[in-house]
């Protein structure tokens, strides 16, 4: 029993042995390298669910509404999303000189804008929301207890660079 034990614990090392592993590549800080995310249109159904969740746990600890989504905030994030890839540089100013307010009011938004969040990375949107919670500025937007409604888009490039941008208003 002991013989086929090792002889069958010897196989699997040896198999194991044969299975490429993945190669972490370290910055020159030492810190690991991000890996692209690629959203794929499976990936790209859940995201706003998975944000709006997100954001509603986190404004829920803190006693603020949950927010729901806004079409017309939607279609403001998106096509800023869209400008500051084409602009290459995370910025709240659109192309045209726009700001988010006269974005919202573009779309038709008669609500008030509470505030714009950005970023241009390569991380997934959890990992975005947690680095604007690190801020206390964006912090301060995504958990305003006047907002009540949502706008959240993206645009990923073709080398997986994504700009995300999330527009609050009530």
């Amino acid at each position: 029993m002991n013989r086929r034990s090792f002889v069958v614990l010897g196989a699997a090392l040896t198999l194991a042995a044969c299975v490429p592993s993945a190669r972490v590549q370290l910055g020159a800080d030492g810190k690991p390298l991000p890996q692209v995310y690629r959203i794929t249109p499976a990936v790209a159904e859940q995201i706003p669910f998975r944000l709006l969740d997100a954001v509603n746990s986190l404004r829920s600890a803190k006693g603020a509404q949950p927010l729901s989504y806004n079409a017309q905030l939607n279609a403001a994030a998106e096509t800023h999303s869209r400008d500051m890839s084409l602009q290459n540089r995370p910025w709240h100013f659109g192309s045209d000189g726009s700001s988010p307010l006269t974005r919202v009011q573009r779309v038709g938004y008669n609500g008030r804008l509470s505030g714009e969040a950005i970023s241009e990375t390569y991380q997934t949107e959890l990992e975005t929301l947690s680095a604007w919670m690190a801020q206390p500025d964006t912090r301060a937007i995504i958990l305003d207890p006047a907002a009540r409604e949502i706008g959240f888009a993206w645009f990923q490039e073709n080398n997986g660079k994504i700009w995300w941008t999330m527009v609050t208003g009530g």
